[in-house]
């Protein structure tokens, strides 16, 4: 494996143990030191609107810098909030306030870092190792997340704020001298003619240019939202059915298994399958096994689907990666990557709106439904636009 892959994958590995473990104790700790279940919910959502207010001036910054430099100084910045955490509350100076503001921080500094790393990953490979670095990318990912899962099991009865900043702030060191000693091949150069808010304004240009090209590309995105909506919906399904919370946790791994799968094969699936075959026929597939988990609404049965569906899931996703990689051009990359992100998080809002209703109403199971034939629907236009070869970009003039 060659140097770039290695330091590149360790910084990944530790940056996801920093970020997964904090960002799993956070909301459990603040619940523990008094704070509601109504405040928690508020500072989601505050990370969520900040997210989406804030994607598209961050996806400007990572076309107009060094995607190697943002990686390390968002590190940088999470090793000043994880010890600030420390030394407050070494010095018992806790507050709800400084968790909020700690939580805020990691959320919007970690959507940075995930739209730099796609932006750096077709920057600093060459085509012909997208397919890999996208597969070990999702080994990793899927290893930091179950790690994560499983010693947060063991340590959040037993350690407290001051175990879980140190461990972050080590961690995130760590993961800032990987990205910083790693090979980078920089291959963007922004021109003295070309202002901050220029280049913000340029993504409107970008996307009308071939908007059939990007409606394809969006629609796949889909099985982003569908994610976190599952997220929301299972825990509440699996209240209402008086189940513990160890289902929960029994899906969360089935679905990071199935994730972790597609990670090892999606290279020798991509020199099979094209990309675009490859999006349309794992949103059809999910959209079926939603319906499927409609259908039965079995525990057993939801979390025995939930293996292919995280393993479709990465697959799309992957896939789309990839094809991003190889047909948009690397100056515009970050900005692409926030429009899409732009789409994909307003579904995302829109999902919880719905979750709330169906929950409200009694009728959580129609949830999967719902969702199901929302991606159904995403497939057959995405089917409909291939058969048009509006998959294709514009050649380059």
């Amino acid at each position: 494996m060659h140097n770039k892959f290695i330091a590149f994958l360790m910084g990944r590995f530790f940056d996801g143990i920093s970020s997964g473990m904090f960002m799993m104790a956070l909301p459990w700790l603040m619940l523990k030191n008094g704070a509601s279940g109504v405040l928690i919910a508020m500072t989601a959502l505050g990370c969520t609107l900040g997210s989406f207010l804030f994607t598209p001036w961050l996806a400007t910054l990572i076309d107009r810098h060094s995607r190697k430099a943002i990686l390390v100084w968002v590190q940088v910045i999470q090793v000043c909030t994880a010890l600030t955490v420390l030394v407050a509350y070494g010095f018992h100076a806790e507050s709800l306030w400084l968790l909020i503001a700690a939580q805020m921080i990691f959320w919007w500094s970690g959507d940075l870092a995930w739209s730099a790393n796609s932006a750096f990953t077709q920057e600093n490979f060459d085509s012909e190792e997208y397919a890999a670095i996208s597969g070990r990318l999702e080994v990793v990912m899927q290893v930091t997340s179950l790690g994560s899962g499983a010693a947060g099991i063991l340590l959040l009865s037993h350690w407290t704020m001051i175990e879980f900043s140190l461990f972050a702030t080590l961690a995130s060191i760590v993961a800032a001298g990987c990205y910083r000693f790693m090979p980078y091949r920089q291959r963007i150069r922004i021109q003295q003619g070309a202002p901050f808010l220029t280049q913000l304004l340029d993504t409107k240009r970008i996307f009308l240019l071939q908007p059939a090209f990007f409606v394809f590309l969006a629609l796949s995105c889909l099985s982003y939202p569908t994610l976190t909506f599952l997220a929301k919906l299972i825990p509440i399904y699996f209240s209402e059915q008086e189940l513990a919370g160890d289902w929960f946790a029994a899906w969360k791994v089935s679905y990071g298994f199935g994730a972790l799968f597609c990670g090892l094969f999606v290279a020798r699936l991509l020199k099979r399958y094209s990309t675009e075959k490859a999006m349309i026929y794992s949103v059809l597939s999910l959209g079926l096994l939603l319906i499927s988990m409609f259908t039965v609404l079995n525990p057993l049965i939801l979390i025995a689907l939930t293996f292919p569906f995280g393993f479709l899931n990465s697959y799309n996703r992957i896939s789309r990666t990839v094809k991003m990689s190889m047909q948009v051009a690397v100056e515009e990359r970050g900005r692409i990557d926030g429009g899409l992100k732009l789409f994909s998080t307003l579904f995302q809002s829109l999902g919880y709106v719905l979750i709330a209703w169906l929950s409200h109403h009694n009728l959580t199971g129609f949830g999967f439904v719902i969702a199901g034939l929302v991606l159904l629907f995403a497939a057959f236009i995405m089917t409909w636009l291939y058969r048009q070869r509006a998959h294709l970009p514009m050649p380059a003039v």
